[in-house]
């Protein structure tokens, strides 16, 4: 069985791109173009790991991580922040991102695809898989 990736993204020509460069290697991922769309489709079928941009119309990024956190079963899924808004730029420090469970944060002008895909397949390598 395939890891299940949610990602998060409103721009749908990236969106696209990325899907694409996950599918390669090997995941199965559910786009979701809003905030609120993301809560149903993990809802919906849990994802093993979230990528999300942060700049999202009506709720941002960090509004669906609270909600997001605020289900239990959703609090150790890996989440990856893959944005164009630069880390130097976003108002929460380090200590409160990792509260968050963000452990990445990738600025999507400095980070290819390739490195994005090699990320996620070190988050997750220690998920098992059944052959």
């Amino acid at each position: 069985m395939t890891s299940v990736i949610l990602l998060i993204e409103p721009n749908k020509l990236f969106a696209q791109n990325t899907k694409k460069a996950l599918e390669i290697s090997g995941y199965t991922v559910n786009i979701a173009v809003s905030a609120q769309a993301a809560i149903a489709s993990a809802d919906e079928q849990m994802p093993a790991l979230v990528i999300l941009e942060i700049e999202l119309a009506k709720h941002n990024g960090i509004e669906f991580l609270y909600e997001f956190r605020s289900y239990a079963d959703w609090q150790s899924i890996p989440v990856m922040i893959y944005s164009h808004l630069p880390q130097s730029r976003f108002k929460l420090m380090p200590k409160q991102l990792k509260l968050l469970g963000i452990d990445h944060y990738f600025d999507k002008a400095k980070t290819s695809l390739k490195e994005l895909t090699l990320a996620v397949a070190s988050e997750l390598e220690d998920e098992p898989t059944s052959h």
